[in-house]
């Protein structure tokens, strides 16, 4: 994260965009190769669960909530690092600026989840599984790794991190009455099919409290501690990089116990991933296309513009994961529909910051520093 910020604001000779030649190298190896980890967990998950006999009686001895203790562990262990990432002392600031507040507020909490419960109904009409745990992405918000997508983009820092943070905050707030509403009431009152649906607001509510809550909570307390004994450099620059490396592990942990419990379903069903596919790239597309033509209209920097449009796009799938295990069970559907959205919403987001470092050179020319001014400057 550092490295990307610190080259954001270089520019090489002749005005050139020098973001555009080295977006994927900025790219942590992590990070770079994130779908890459995924579907090599998705494997040996598969490999395991052909492998070994009663592995779901085994995870069952002990549960958090109605979830095992290894996968709470491991869900748990991925959203810390991701929320300790989160500036939680610049969220005052964001209403400075009204129109990205309200333009935030509304794309994620009005449109987004709005989008994606109208994809998944049109798409999956047949799999409601899969269409209960898209909808469920498309409530769980974006959260401090959207942050990397928004610094190759040469978006604006600081907006970015408020608005995160304010999502990590409304998350807490707001997703359970969100979730009964788009998984229960909205459907009822258009007429739309229910059955085999039975979600509990209480059961969402509870696995928001445990697999947010907590690790919020966590990565609050590690900020403000951390910052106030040893400064806000050495806790970005040190700690962070530490600790960021085990959001992935806790992830691929999770996929791994996942897709050793669904194995036979998924060797079964294989097009149900690719089903699954088409409606979150038509959601990111659409949304961050959206979000970024709004920014425009209201003329905004193009820095903050890029802000809002990831910021509104990206989503919150650890979140997703956690929810859909702990309220349908680790073999549903529905969470096998959210560990398919990070393998799709990474390599998605990647392109975007190509279409939006384009966009900056066709629709913000201001934006670009003359050779003179670069000259100047060095």
């Amino acid at each position: 994260m550092s490295d990307v910020s610190q080259d954001a604001g270089s520019t090489p000779r002749g005005g050139a965009a020098p973001e555009d030649a080295a977006v994927i190298q900025r790219l942590s190896l992590l990070d770079r190769y994130l779908p890459v980890w995924i579907i090599a967990a998705m494997i040996v998950g598969l490999v395991l669960g052909r492998s070994f006999d009663g592995l779901d009686d085994a995870l069952a001895q002990v549960e958090v909530g109605s979830v095992s203790l290894p996968i709470a562990i491991g869900l748990l262990v991925m959203m810390y690092p991701v929320l300790a990432k989160v500036r939680y002392d610049e969220l005052g600031h964001v209403t400075g600026d009204r129109r990205l507040l309200v333009s935030s507020i509304f794309l994620n909490w009005v449109v987004g989840p709005a989008l994606m419960f109208t994809l998944a109904w049109l798409l999956l009409p047949d799999l409601p599984e899969y269409r209960t745990g898209l909808i469920i992405v498309g409530l769980a918000r974006c959260i401090a790794m959207v942050l990397i997508w928004n610094d190759l983009a040469c978006g604006d820092g600081e907006a970015a991190a408020i608005l995160v943070a304010l999502n990590a905050v409304f998350q807490i707030v707001a997703f359970a009455g969100l979730g009964y509403f788009y998984l229960e009431l909205l459907p009822g009152w258009l007429g739309l099919d229910q059955t085999g649906l039975d979600v509990s607001v209480w059961d969402i509510a509870k696995s928001v409290l445990i697999f947010l809550g907590i690790p919020l909570l966590a990565g609050f307390l590690t900020r403000t501690l951390g910052e106030r004994a040893k400064g806000r450099v050495w806790y970005e620059q040190r700690f962070l990089p530490k600790i960021g490396p085990t959001a992935l592990y806790g992830l691929l942990f999770t996929i791994v116990i996942l897709f050793a419990l669904q194995g036979e379903t998924i060797t079964s069903q294989p097009l149900d991933v690719a089903r699954i596919a088409v409606p979150l790239l038509a959601y990111f597309a659409l949304m961050w296309t959206g979000s970024f033509f709004l920014g425009y209209r209201l003329r905004m920097t193009y820095e903050r513009t890029t802000a809002l449009a990831f910021t509104a796009a990206g989503n919150n799938f650890e979140l997703a994961i956690a929810v859909a295990i702990g309220v349908f069970g680790v073999t549903s559907g529905e969470a096998l529909a959210g560990v398919v959205g990070p393998l799709i919403e990474v390599p998605v987001l990647v392109a975007l910051v190509y279409v939006a470092l384009w966009a900056r050179r066709r629709y913000y020319p201001s934006d670009q520093p003359s050779e003179g001014a670069e000259r100047s400057a060095r």
